[in-house]
């Protein structure tokens, strides 16, 4: 029996060398990815976005003798109203930061870590007080912080966004009450820092191959197009892969599902009608019947807040998109 004990002792000694040892090297290895620095371009964007010489006879006509003063206030309540609806109907910033902007939760799990998104307001704790639009570039296209560390936001999801979109997004949080809150930098858990160390949890810096090249300056035409649908679908790649195929998701707590495969593949959406998928985007609820659960729960109300066109022409970018199987 001694023997035995002894033998089991020497077993758990070990694994618990082993396992403090992996540990060890998964911190560090971790650190060393949160550490590394990163380059753009440093984008020249305009904020508010100027109007257009249309836009300004326009003006001119309805209010005879507007002084550039009266101008610069009409494009800023313009780009304001515009950055509302990317807000809340495209790009779904709250569900991150908060519906003040304040600062909201991305991740709270003790295995994966902490990952608040930050308080982006001018008041005390925001990050943002002092940005340049060129670092609003940098952070939410490109994942780069004013550091040139990366930071831990999806910026993949923004790649597409052109330079108007931004300003107006921009535009509008600065419309918005300062809030003053401290928010947690991020942390991260024993299988977080595994993740990150083993390159399962990408850092979107590290992802984004080309961080030179120019963005769009305009969105395109607003219609029910392929072009305007897959400029829409930007902000699905993340969870669903450029492809947009789905499969399990390389960030976020263990109980989140695979994301769902978009194409047209009997994995996927076939069979399905533009009406199922209305109903899936703003209700929750699939073709089967079944709820949604995280994260795409919190797309549902970025999706009722799409016009119809938006919706339609989301839909027929993904039934043009390719068939094929959900990635393993």
């Amino acid at each position: 029996m001694k023997t035995l004990l002894k033998i089991v002792g020497a077993v758990v000694l070990f694994l618990v060398v082993a396992a403090a040892a992996v540990f060890g090297w998964a911190t560090v290895a971790a650190n060393g990815k949160l550490a590394q620095t990163f380059e753009s371009h440093r984008a020249v964007i305009a904020m508010p976005w100027p109007l257009t010489a249309e836009e300004i006879t326009a003006a001119r006509v309805e209010q005879p003798g507007a002084t550039d003063a009266d101008l610069q206030t009409l494009a800023t309540t313009r780009a304001v109203a515009r950055g509302k609806h990317l807000v809340t109907a495209r790009y779904a910033c709250i569900g991150c930061h908060g519906p003040d902007f304040g600062g909201g939760e991305m991740i709270k799990d003790p295995a994966i870590g902490t990952l608040l998104g930050p308080n982006i307001t001018a008041g005390r704790g925001g990050r943002t007080a002092e940005f340049t639009m060129a670092d609003w570039d940098r952070i939410v296209r490109h994942g780069i912080k004013s550091d040139s560390h990366p930071a831990v936001m999806p910026s993949e999801d923004f790649l597409l966004m052109s330079d108007r979109e931004l300003s107006d997004i921009v535009a509008y949080v600065r419309s918005k009450p300062v809030v003053d809150a401290e928010v947690a930098r991020p942390s991260f858990g024993p299988i977080g820092r595994a993740l990150l160390a083993t390159g399962k949890f990408p850092l979107t810096a590290s992802r984004i191959t080309d961080h030179q090249k120019a963005h769009d300056t305009l969105p395109p035409a607003e219609g029910p197009t392929v072009e305007f649908g897959r400029h829409l679908a930007g902000v699905c790649t993340g969870c669903h892969r450029a492809d947009l195929r789905g499969g399990p998701i390389t960030f976020g707590p263990p109980g989140w599902p695979a994301a769902a495969n978009l194409t047209s593949d009997t994995t996927g959406l076939k069979d399905w009608t533009f009406e199922d998928f209305e109903r899936t985007i703003t209700t929750g609820v699939r073709k089967n019947g079944q709820v949604v659960r995280e994260p795409m729960i919190r797309v549902v109300p970025v999706g009722l807040n799409m016009t119809p066109l938006e919706r339609r022409a989301l839909w027929t970018y993904l039934a043009s998109l390719p068939a094929g199987p959900i990635h393993p």
